[in-house]
């Protein structure tokens, strides 16, 4: 087994455990862990099978084996980035609503008061 096999097992492999934790203290929500864990496998997969990458780019018909690596990782980025956009339009439209339902609330209180 070669040198960057090892270091990128054992790299890997503490990145899984790092993840673990993030996951138990709670700053790392679980739907998000996945996508980690998915890519970090991957990557684990491929440093024990040397030729999988060939043989996958072989498979997709990509020319050179890097070319496939790039070509994934940016489509997974993509998927990924258009993930947190919708969740972060879902979460700004729950904010607006719940300042909104504060501000009536506020409303009914003060004019509670004044009666």
């Amino acid at each position: 087994m070669a040198r960057i096999q090892i270091i990128t097992i054992i790299t890997s492999l503490l990145f899984l455990l790092y993840i673990s934790r993030l996951i138990i203290k709670g700053k790392l929500r679980e739907e998000y862990a996945i996508v980690w864990c998915v890519c970090t496998v991957v990557l684990v997969i491929f440093s024990f099978w040397r030729s999988g990458l060939e043989v996958m780019s072989k498979l997709f018909g990509v020319y050179e084996a890097p070319n496939l690596v790039f070509t994934a990782c940016i489509f997974a980025i993509l998927i990924y980035l258009l993930h947190l956009s919708v969740v972060a339009s879902k979460l700004h439209k729950q904010n607006k609503q719940m300042a909104q339902d504060i501000a009536l609330l506020k409303e009914k209180v003060y004019n509670t008061k004044k009666d």
